[in-house]
């Protein structure tokens, strides 16, 4: 039986407190956390580079878009461009990225070139070409530009050239692109 509640009872010495009596047991002190200092700077670094890497990547990609985009924002631009790939170049997958998509009537540039090689051949010689004094007569999405072609070599230690007047026909069709091409 127990004592009522407020008596000064004392307790047989072998009497133990019930635990819902007692005070609660100290908690253990709290594991320290290690130190993670070394691991956060890590991984800031690691972040850092990362954003680094990602702004390289995204910078080469815009650079090699403009680089391997072909210029085809005005008729002159476009004109010289294909001059330049067809005639000066020889390299007609180039030129193709400046002509209509329609179609194109270059027959007698064709022919002028093949007209170069041969000359080059027959001579022994390198023919350069250039241009120069563009005019554009631009109507709507059309235009027509007319420029000079200068050919020029060295045979037997002289040097020649030879200028022609040349009409360019161009269309804008995503860009200005060249649809024909004859003598004036």
């Amino acid at each position: 039986m127990q004592p009522p509640a407020g008596s000064q009872v004392s307790r047989v010495p072998a009497q133990r407190t019930p635990s819902e009596q007692l005070p609660p047991a100290p908690a253990p002190p709290a594991p320290q956390p290690p130190r993670r200092r070394m691991r956060t700077v890590l991984t800031v670094i690691a972040g850092v580079l990362a954003l680094l890497c990602l702004g390289g990547v995204a910078t080469a990609y815009v650079w090699y878009t403009r680089a391997s985009t072909p210029d085809r924002s005005t008729p002159d631009v476009v004109v010289a461009n294909y001059i330049q790939s067809f005639l000066a170049d020889r390299d007609d997958t180039r030129a193709s990225e400046f002509v209509c998509q329609g179609g194109v009537n270059i027959d007698g540039l064709r022919q002028l070139r093949e007209d170069l090689v041969a000359r080059e051949l027959r001579f022994g010689t390198k023919i350069s070409t250039s241009w120069e004094s563009f005019s554009i007569q631009r109507q709507g999405d059309s235009a027509n530009v007319e420029v000079d072609l200068i050919f020029s070599a060295f045979v037997d230690g002289i040097s020649q050239s030879d200028r022609q007047r040349w009409r360019f026909e161009t269309r804008h069709e995503d860009g200005w692109r060249v649809c024909e091409a004859e003598q004036s």
